[in-house]
């Protein structure tokens, strides 16, 4: 199997279908063995079922459907089906679509060329953005770049878009270490990464912004977890 496909979803029954639909028509047309593994987060709409019910194994491409009770977060979904995969590469992305499947062929040539792991980037020049976040989100997103890379000692453009591939062997060892479950658990992979010698790369992607999103840091309450969130990086693997 080459591929494997991980999608987080939380109440996304309204989105799935069309993010899916693309998804399988796209892998159909490889001549690869491909897995896609869609993991509902807790969700208290009819996700799961809107998943059984309207898709199932064709083809080239193996669907899984898992879910649990109750919600844990978008970064223990994405580590629960990472740990559950089985291509040689490994993909996460978002149920919005923000990114379409098609772009995962830049990041697999990378791998290909010797990177463990390679992620979309919206900060690129290259990339494609065709709708923008709001003013407010988009400098909020700025100010937490530049404080997570200096925290960090990165040097990303962009570790929050949801668009990341990863040799089998990167991802299952980065995510058994993985110990936050939150939005944050992208940079804290990343930090890994950089700490264990895997060679790590972005690349420019095409972007849609989706407004209705279900991460929204609408409060100073939210906006401060974030920033918590981060600062625990360090500390939890401090050993």
């Amino acid at each position: 199997m080459q591929l494997s496909i991980i999608i987080p979803a939380y109440n996304e029954e309204d989105r799935i279908v069309r993010t899916l639909q693309k998804t399988l028509d796209y892998l159909n047309q490889q001549d690869y063995l491909s897995e896609v593994i869609v993991v509902s987060d807790g969700s208290s709409d009819k996700t799961g079922s809107v998943v059984e019910n309207k898709f199932a194994t064709q083809g080239r491409v193996i669907l899984k459907m898992l879910e649990y009770h109750p919600n844990r977060g978008k970064g223990y979904a994405v580590r629960y089906g990472m740990l559950k995969s089985r291509g040689e590469h490994v993909l996460f992305m978002d149920a919005d679509y923000a990114t379409p499947i098609e772009e995962v062929e830049k990041g697999l040539r990378l791998l290909n060329d010797g990177y463990d792991v390679a992620i979309g980037s919206r900060g690129l020049t290259a990339s494609e953005v065709t709708h923008h976040q709001r003013f407010s989100r988009a400098l909020a997103a700025k100010i937490y770049t530049f404080v997570q890379n200096t925290y960090l000692g990165f040097q990303y453009k962009d570790t929050q878009c949801g668009f990341k591939l990863f040799k089998h062997s990167a991802a299952h060892h980065l995510f058994a270490m993985q110990m936050l479950d939150s939005v944050i658990f992208d940079p804290e992979i990343l930090w890994l990464a950089g700490r264990h010698g895997y060679k790590v790369t972005e690349f420019p992607v095409h972007w849609e912004h989706d407004e209705n999103s279900r991460i929204q840091y609408d409060t100073f309450a939210k906006s401060l977890f974030v920033f918590q969130e981060l600062f625990k990086i360090r500390h939890l693997h401090r050993n």
